[in-house]
């Protein structure tokens, strides 16, 4: 009978303590979540205005790996619009911003698949790490054009299949190559701070988390360069959506 007695007494103990808990969690539902109507976002799309050029096929017929990887013509992908003048690959960005907040840990990707460098278009933090890939069964030779970074310049046989890169400067886009494969070109903006972004197949970009403040934004597009590059003032508020669109005009010729 006695120890029936203590068993009970801890079943109730125990019961007792998993409903004090449960009770805890309900009254701190969200605790030590982050405050996310401290930051504005930046939305908008990106058009093009004119007679669009004809997308020019790459001639990939020197490497056999590289033409039996696709089916089909493959079209360079330095101007893609859609019907409705939507412009992809458009990098987004903030201006001179005062960030002082961590260094994206998340690891940068670009990938030479097909003989094809993937994303076409990216952006990163300065020191953020970039995994440079090789997925083809076939040499490569990563070359970066960078005028304010340290330049890199080195092979990928088809058996190195992965190399590592970073930046540790501000720079304005700049393109990387491969000298193995002439039409293989990829394009990279170095930022520090996160507030960057690009135009997905629709045109539209998204940058969240923005300080609320008064800044400059920056469209480019590669046709463009930064010559012709798009910039505007914008304010951002506390958990509002703010839309700022931009349309690059085909220049007329003079």
């Amino acid at each position: 009978m006695e120890n029936k007695s203590k068993m009970k007494k801890q079943l109730i103990f125990i019961i007792s303590a998993i409903l004090s808990v449960s009770s805890l969690s309900a009254h701190c539902d969200g605790c030590g979540a982050s405050d996310t109507h401290k930051h504005g976002s930046l939305i908008g799309n990106v058009k093009y205005e004119g007679k669009v050029p004809g997308a020019k096929p790459l001639k990939m017929d020197a490497d056999p790996v590289c033409g039996s990887s696709h089916e089909g013509k493959v079209l360079s992908e330095s101007f893609i619009v859609d019907d409705e003048l939507n412009l992809k690959n458009v990098l987004v960005w903030l201006k001179d911003v005062n960030y002082d907040g961590p260094i994206e840990s998340e690891t940068a990707i670009l990938d030479q698949k097909g003989c094809i460098y993937t994303p076409h278009v990216m952006a990163v933090m300065k020191d953020q790490k970039v995994l440079i890939k090789n997925s083809d069964a076939t040499l490569h030779n990563i070359h970066s054009m960078a005028k304010v970074n340290e330049q890199f310049n080195f092979a990928m046989p088809k058996v190195v299949k992965e190399k590592e890169a970073s930046f540790d400067k501000v720079e304005e886009p700049f393109y990387i190559k491969c000298d193995v494969h002439p039409w293989m070109k990829a394009w990279v903006l170095v930022q520090d701070h996160p507030y960057f972004a690009v135009t997905d197949d629709k045109g539209n970009f998204r940058i969240d988390n923005i300080p609320p403040g008064t800044y400059e934004v920056v469209a480019w597009q590669e046709k463009f360069k930064m010559k012709r590059s798009i910039v505007k003032s914008i304010t951002i508020e506390d958990s509002v959506e703010t839309t700022q669109n931009f349309t690059f005009v085909k220049p007329t010729k003079k």
